[in-house]
């Protein structure tokens, strides 16, 4: 990440790769990176955090970097990482914005799989993309310019507070790049896919691989004449509260599902973060909140079938069911 900070610092298109405990590794840099306005564009295939020591999916990874100031995207397959690779130089080098774009998939379950993807011609993608063509950059002897310096508490505070206003910002910019490119390309979505949900009554919201699991249980039950869809978010970096706020209004309750722990006392980062979102703009949507599939643990569609039945279960017969549950846990919660 040092060579990325210094090479964009520079002036030339950068990218780099990491996962897991690699991502931990550069901590300092990522935030460098996001509060020196660099758009790098990373890499990263979400891979659970020691310990105990452990190699396999979760978005422990990710999540942990969610307040370091990069724009994060999520892949539910790799024709979606692809796809959002594509987009995301053009979102981190728009004027707009001007940060960085961390591009996350599944490791593993999509990194090291097997699928048709379609690739598109490369002149296609490069007209798509564009050239760089940095305003300010060190190698710039007509122009010179510090990249990094120690601010004082008089600047340093304006400095964070235009880093929010640009993470703002690319709400619209991340939505203008997500419509050319359904239009040159045919596929894809800004914010959120919302599988089924129009006339939903229960509703799963997940990031990742496991979308396409809950989309199968969805099916499923829809053939069983229950009302269920799911709500795959894409784009977490910046949070999307308003747009999910609209999309969960007309729904009897809703799913939270975590692939992470944040050790809070109350469940992962989504968990904290729909709920608000939910209070803020009024919507009084009954929310259950679930962490599945940690460091690689197997989420079925029966898993997710059980869990859209028991939001059934929750809303008809008032069940009382403990929040942030642990699903597919071998033993009890508190052993």
């Amino acid at each position: 990440m040092s060579a990325a900070v210094g090479a964009e610092a520079a002036g030339a298109r950068s990218m780099t790769a990491t996962s897991s405990c690699g991502l931990a590794f550069m901590w300092e840099e990522l935030l460098v990176a996001a509060s020196n306005r660099l758009p790098i564009v990373l890499t990263l295939v979400n891979r659970t955090l020691s310990g105990p020591i452990n190699i396999n999916c979760d978005h422990s990874d990710g999540m942990g970097a969610r307040d370091t100031g990069w724009i994060q995207i999520y892949a539910e397959n790799n024709q979606e990482a692809y796809d959002n690779y594509i987009q995301a130089f053009p979102i981190a080098e728009d004027k707009r914005v001007h940060l960085p774009v961390m591009v996350c998939q599944d490791g593993f379950i999509t990194s090291h799989a097997v699928q048709n993807i379609l690739l598109e011609d490369d002149e296609d993608v490069k007209e798509f993309v564009g050239e760089y063509h940095p305003e300010e950059f060190l190698l710039n002897p007509g122009k010179p310019v510090a990249v990094g310096p120690y601010a004082v508490s008089n600047y340093s505070m304006e400095a964070k507070y235009n880093q929010e206003a640009a993470m703002i910002r690319s709400k619209e910019v991340i939505r203008e790049v997500a419509k050319r490119f359904r239009e040159k390309f045919g596929r894809g979505f800004d914010f959120f896919e919302e599988y089924r949900c129009e006339d939903a009554d229960y509703i799963m919201l997940i990031m990742g691989s496991a979308a396409g699991t809950a989309k199968q249980a969805a099916d499923d039950l829809r053939d069983k004449g229950m009302k269920v869809g799911v709500l795959k978010l894409r784009v977490f970096r910046p949070f999307p509260a308003e747009e999910i706020a609209a999309a969960l209004s007309k729904c009897k309750a809703v799913a939270v599902m975590d692939r992470c722990e944040s050790y809070n006392g109350h469940g992962g980062p989504l968990a904290s973060e729909v709920p608000a979102a939910l209070f803020m703009k009024k919507v009084n949507t009954e929310v259950v909140n679930y962490v599945y599939g940690l460091a690689g643990r197997d989420f079925t569609t029966e898993t997710a079938a059980g869990i859209f039945e028991e939001l059934k279960d929750v809303v008809e017969n008032k069940k009382q069911v403990r929040q942030c549950r642990y699903v597919g846990l071998r033993t009890r919660e508190g052993q």
